[in-house]
């Protein structure tokens, strides 16, 4: 059996758009498909990452499995089409099939709801007895102990900054107004057994780990016990955690004596108001200095993620916000736009409110504005974001937001300017990326979707 797997992107994501080499790393999921296939079927395997390569139009494969996002959706059913026009079954899966199963089957032979890991290889065995089902799910089965390790042998290790990917907490306890996550694959938090992470760890070359898991705060125990079990190993890791990572000095110590070089932070909104709108309750504005001053002082660097948009939001936050970046030094601020992603409570507010506008899912990308804000207008919105860009990542807001004064950071200069340059070239080819390029599937054949 010849199995193709593939995860189209956005244009803006794609590996001719704006993300280099020095801001991507590598993702797991079609690689730990790959691993998961039944080693009965005796299958050949290829994965195609459109951030990483083009997809070859002229690919033969018995099936095709695709992973697809919101905002690569609709190119990922013109693919869908193109590939079953050749006779060629397809599925999809992942976050948008999730949440828009049936929109999704229109251009799939089956589809897989929620997670995929007990899925496909069930899947993969009726597809060889010729009895694929329409739709597939999870189950009451989550676990994820004892699992192989994902195939990254055939990912294209040239076009990321690293392979070493590794999950060890899947979901999250929150459940924020604007998230798709527990929509998509539910709220229930998952953790793999410490030691199934160690010795995956141990088989990585290189000394960075990034852990992509959308909140590994949601079991401090499972964490502490992670972190501590990470000391001997002495690797580098980065990882995705809320803003009440800080409020105990001691975790932030261990974070650091577990290798914990950087962290990516939902600070979401300077704005009170906006953060009880989103459901963030765990952010608190007039912490943030704070926060940064004590993951600073042990050498842990941030990536601040902000989101403009909120019906607390006026014309005034986007200079607000950047102001607040250099001003209390995050490394790598990012700028999104609050967006209503399908069948979230936020897009249900919307579409209640009747200020939903824009119904191409190719824009749903967070940096085109798909709805009608409250205290400005869609292209003031757009504007700021663009205009936030553009402000945090000039020459003077880099080298502003730099602390080479502490020791704990000075060393890894390179790195702080390595990740400022490739954002900065983000933020200047930004506004190229308009409606209609995002929008445009034309390289593939068939009928424009």
């Amino acid at each position: 059996m010849k199995i193709a797997l593939l995860s189209p992107a956005g244009a803006m994501h794609r590996y001719n758009g704006l993300f280099a080499k020095s801001l991507h790393y590598a993702p797991m999921t079609l690689a730990l498909l790959a691993a998961l296939t039944p080693p009965e079927l005796n299958a050949g395997i290829e994965i195609y990452d459109e951030t990483a390569g083009p997809v070859p139009l002229d690919l033969e494969a018995d099936i095709i499995g695709m992973t697809c996002i919101t905002g690569a959706s609709a190119r990922v059913y013109r693919f869908a089409d193109y590939f079953r026009g050749r006779g060629i079954p397809v599925v999809l899966g992942g976050p948008h099939p999730s949440l828009c199963p049936d929109e999704a089957k229109a251009h799939a032979d089956a589809v897989v709801v929620g997670l995929g890991d007990h899925s496909w290889p069930r899947l993969l065995r009726d597809f060889q007895r010729g009895g694929l089902q329409p739709f597939y799910r999870p189950g009451s089965c989550e676990d994820i102990a004892n699992r192989p390790l994902p195939r990254r042998d055939l990912l294209n290790k040239k076009r990321y900054i690293t392979l070493n990917t590794v999950e060890a907490v899947r979901g999250c306890h929150l459940n924020c107004a604007f998230c798709a996550y527990p929509k998509a694959f539910g709220r229930r938090v998952v953790t793999r057994p410490v030691e199934d992470v160690i010795a995956e760890i141990k088989t990585l070359r290189g000394k960075e780990i990034v852990f992509p898991d959308v909140n590994l705060l949601s079991d401090m125990d499972y964490l502490r016990a992670l972190l501590t079990a990470m000391i001997p190993l002495k690797k580098w890791w980065f990882g995705l955690t809320t803003s009440d990572v800080a409020l105990n000095e001691d975790t932030v110590r261990l974070f650091e004596r577990s290798g914990c070089k950087g962290l990516l932070i939902g600070f979401e909104s300077v704005n009170a108001a906006s953060q009880a709108e989103m459901r963030k309750g765990v952010n608190k504005p007039e912490g943030y200095k704070a926060l940064m001053d004590i993951l600073h002082k042990h050498g842990v660097m941030v990536m601040g993620c902000f989101a403009f948009g909120a019906d607390e939001d006026g014309p005034d936050v986007f200079e607000r916000t950047a102001r607040l970046s250099d001003e209390i030094q995050i490394d790598l601020p990012r700028y999104a736009i609050f967006t209503p992603f399908p069948q979230t409570d936020y897009h249900n507010q919307l579409e209640a409110e009747g200020r939903i506008v824009e119904r191409d899912w190719a824009l749903y990308d967070v940096e085109h504005c798909v709805f009608r804000p409250k205290r400005m207008s869609k292209d003031t919105l757009e504007t700021g974001v663009r205009r936030a860009w553009l402000g945090s990542y000039s020459i003077r807001s880099i080298l502003r937001r730099w602390r080479w004064y502490s020791p704990k950071l000075f060393r890894y200069g390179w790195l702080y300017l390595l990740l400022n340059l490739g954002y900065r070239q983000y933020a200047r080819k930004f506004n190229i990326f308009d409606a209609g390029v995002m929008s445009d599937n034309s390289d593939i054949p068939g009928i424009n979707l």
